[in-house]
């Protein structure tokens, strides 16, 4: 995976999108939106860390990560219950092995336990907010690396129409200070309604650089919670990220690839809330 990733999961979105609208139309889809109970709300512990935990079934850079055959429902429901603030749920098909489906069995299976899904794919256009909302999500991933600016801001104040958290995701400190000028020229999004990520995987190799969220910790944008991602994958580990200032973790392929995802969860939430193992 290189940069020219990001383009080809943009391109392949792009080419989703065009073949949902041509079963649905938009205003289809808004009336669906504007008739979904709504999701359970995003709510962050005021006095501690958080974690996102993620359903994904592949990953470029791991490969196959379900290799137990784990049912969707029960597999949220062990995270939720094990003290995730929320579920991402990976919908793009062809590299993560997703889809919209995925999203509306884990939302099916969380609402009851008051606990939101995050639909985390190549978003592209307003349209997939919607497909999100429909779906029982309560939040969507923006990646501010693969998206002009006209379409992160058009982003933004759908998911906020509709009531979604958005995360915001960062790679570096271009990233951060776009991001950070599109939030100050949207007082009306309060700071619970996005999360600024920042990604420490190198885009180029693959590989995760945990030196990256010290190294870019001062660019965040003050007042907004900020989220770990992709280094994140111990009790160690989040206690690091935890020091620096971050207030959430999304971890992903170590809770997937874990015997025990509900102790692991767990164990990096003591972690990073106590400074103890």
């Amino acid at each position: 995976m290189s940069a020219a990733f990001l383009e080809q999961m943009a391109a392949g979105s792009r080419a989703r999108l065009a073949a949902a609208k041509a079963i649905c139309s938009e205003g289809a889809l808004a009336e669906q939106a504007r008739r979904s109970p709504a999701p359970p709300p995003l709510r962050l512990d005021p006095a501690g860390f958080d974690l996102i935990a993620e359903l994904k079934f592949r990953s470029p850079a791991a490969g196959t990560l379900d290799e137990r055959g784990e049912s969707i429902a029960r597999r949220v429901t062990c995270y939720a219950r094990a003290g995730a603030a929320a579920v991402s749920v990976l919908t793009e098909p062809e590299r993560f092995g997703g889809s919209l489906e995925h999203l509306r069995q884990a939302s099916a299976a969380l609402t009851p336990l008051a606990v939101p899904a995050l639909r985390k794919d190549f978003l592209v256009d307003p349209y997939q907010v919607l497909e999100a909302r429909v779906a029982g999500a309560a939040g969507v991933l923006v990646i501010v690396r693969m998206l002009p600016r006209a379409t992160i801001a058009e982003l933004l104040d759908a998911a906020r129409t509709l009531g979604l958290f958005v995360l915001l995701e960062a790679f570096d400190a271009a990233d951060l200070a776009l991001a950070t000028e599109l939030l100050r020229a949207r007082p009306a999004i309060a700071p619970g309604g996005v999360l600024v990520g920042v990604n420490c995987r190198d885009l180029q190799t693959l590989a995760v650089d945990p030196a990256r969220f010290a190294a870019l910790s001062a660019s965040l944008p003050p007042g907004w919670p900020a989220v770990a991602e992709s280094g994140v994958g111990s009790a160690a580990d989040a206690r690091a990220v935890a020091a620096q200032g971050y207030r959430v973790a999304l971890v992903g392929t170590a809770l997937m690839g874990s015997d025990d995802p509900a102790s692991l969860l767990s164990a990096i939430l003591r972690a990073a809330r106590t400074g103890g193992g």
